[in-house]
């Protein structure tokens, strides 16, 4: 599971590859296995050139030692982590990896702006990556960063599309089983089914009341046409 502090970065530094006219992607297998890069941007340079950066997001000293393989395959590579986490270990960072530094907005000047932020914090670099040969075939790259964007594509059609692709059966039984996880019957509020309940209750009475209040109206009218019609006319009886 991602951290706040991980979505944080994940979110700033995706809004920093866009300004700098990167296409970018979140979490991309590598070829030849190479493992998976936590972001990897693709820039076309004026001259037709293409510039691959690999991004590794870190945020405590565990997580920045922790085994798992680092994709420092593009022409320029970096470390993202917060102005702490650096300090604890600039001194292990090989010379031609960069680090980008990570610091979060005030929330008093958030609420200030005038205009909403796209992101929680602003990037820095603490230190310039040294350019190197791409550590892959570029056509197999290509090829995984256009599969990584699919499925970002196709994860935000089906966000789009909601409870939409779900069936009814699925639905139930989901509902089933949010029931039974912690029900609290000393807080009804708390609790999803109950929610449910008292929501489709309310619709209920309240599309009932709508139809009443129609039909009142009607016969209202009924009533009204019925009393014209039965009053006497006055111009016979002179």
């Amino acid at each position: 599971m991602k951290t706040k502090l991980t979505k944080n970065l994940e979110s700033t530094l995706y809004q920093y590859c866009l300004e700098q006219g990167s296409y970018v992607v979140e979490e991309v297998s590598m070829p030849d296995k190479k493992g998976i890069v936590d972001t990897l941007s693709y820039q076309q340079m004026s001259d037709a050139s293409i510039e691959w950066r690999c991004y590794e997001l870190k945020v405590t000293k565990s997580d920045f030692h922790s085994k798992a393989q680092l994709s420092f395959i593009g022409n320029y590579n970096y470390f993202v982590l917060p102005q702490k986490l650096y300090e604890e270990v600039a001194s292990e960072i090989p010379t031609h990896i960069g680090v980008l530094i990570y610091r979060a907005f005030d929330k008093k000047a958030m609420e200030a702006a005038p205009q909403t932020l796209l992101a929680p914090g602003f990037l820095t670099v603490a230190k310039k990556a040294q350019y190197q040969e791409l550590q892959v075939d570029e056509k197999q790259l290509t090829s995984h960063f256009v599969a990584s964007l699919f499925r970002e594509v196709d994860k935000a059609k089906k966000v789009e599309k909601g409870l939409q692709l779900y069936s009814d059966d699925k639905l139930f039984k989901e509902l089933k089983k949010r029931t039974k996880a912690g029900y609290d019957v000393y807080s009804p509020d708390h609790n999803l089914y109950d929610r449910f309940i008292d929501d489709l209750k309310a619709d209920s009475i309240q599309a009932l009341q709508e139809e009443l209040d129609a039909r009142n109206a009607e016969y209202q009218e009924l009533k009204l046409q019925l009393q014209k019609l039965n009053q006497p006319d006055l111009g016979d009886k002179i």
